[in-house]
């Protein structure tokens, strides 16, 4: 492929990931990924390294936005962030001993799962987020950590898919609040995932991947400002659909077309 047509498909595919991130705190590495190794013809082991920079450049930018507003928890994004990191790192070893192939379809039901938490979160109606953060004990939000934590090492993945209904529903956080305290998360954690991956010799289109991560970062601004106007249900029924409609493209390719590209 034409390296200017890359930097191009970056650009707008970069764009709609931020966009995704900043709008409904998560969720942008399960666009991100695919992008990278269908869109932009990476292998999936680098592809994977390669969302984790781009969604943690994106929810940095839309996790300051979030914070200027007052919507940002801090005390439960670290408390929840230090246990991720650990499981990060044994989600991270546990990529290095699984084929392209096999990381794909243990992907898939993941993502069918999160499409249907996701929509059906939608229904719960509006909530008011005007209260303050809750109290949560180190126990519940680490527990919950080290679990999206070991997936986001595993998958190469950001995490804000699983971490806006963990705090929303487990942590009893209005959405608002979880979306903003998300992105914190995913910027903590996939730092950790980042670090974890280099470590091991993780080796990204660097060119390709810093392009895109600089319109994630664009796009996310564009997209906290968006879902301050949306309405919740809108967003969850709308990314829920995407996901679903993803997961389905990625089990065809693998189970009918050849399956992702090797490397």
């Amino acid at each position: 492929m034409n390296s200017y047509v890359e930097i191009a498909l970056a650009l707008v595919f970069g764009f709609a990931i931020g966009g995704v991130v900043g709008t409904v705190g998560g969720g942008g590495a399960i666009l991100a990924l695919p992008v990278l190794v269908y869109v932009l013809d990476q292998g999936v082991s680098p592809a994977s390294t390669a969302s984790l920079i781009v969604v943690a450049l994106g929810a940095s930018v839309g996790a300051g936005s979030q914070a200027r507003d007052g919507q940002l928890c801090w005390g439960i994004a670290l408390s929840f962030s230090v246990p991720a990191a650990v499981g990060a790192y044994l989600g991270t070893l546990a990529n290095g001993s699984v084929s392209g192939r096999t990381l794909i379809l243990a992907f898939v039901p993941v993502m069918l799962a999160v499409a249907a938490l996701t929509y059906l979160r939608g229904d719960g109606g509006e909530e008011a987020d005007s209260s303050d953060c809750p109290e949560v004990s180190f126990l519940r939000g680490g527990s919950a950590g080290v679990v999206v934590g070991a997936m986001t090492g595993f998958f190469g993945v950001g995490g804000g898919f699983l971490i806006v209904p963990a705090l929303n529903v487990l942590l009893g956080l209005g959405m608002r609040r979880a979306i903003a305290t998300s992105l914190a998360i995913i910027t903590l954690t996939g730092l950790a995932a980042l670090a974890s991956h280099l470590i091991e010799g993780a080796e990204p289109n660097w060119t390709l991947t810093l392009v895109l991560g600089a319109a994630a970062a664009g796009g996310a601004l564009a997209g906290t400002s968006l879902g301050r106007r949306l309405p919740s249900r809108t967003l969850s029924h709308a990314f829920g659909v995407v996901v679903a409609l993803v997961a389905w493209l990625l089990l065809i390719d693998v189970l009918a077309l050849g399956g992702p590209p090797a490397g």
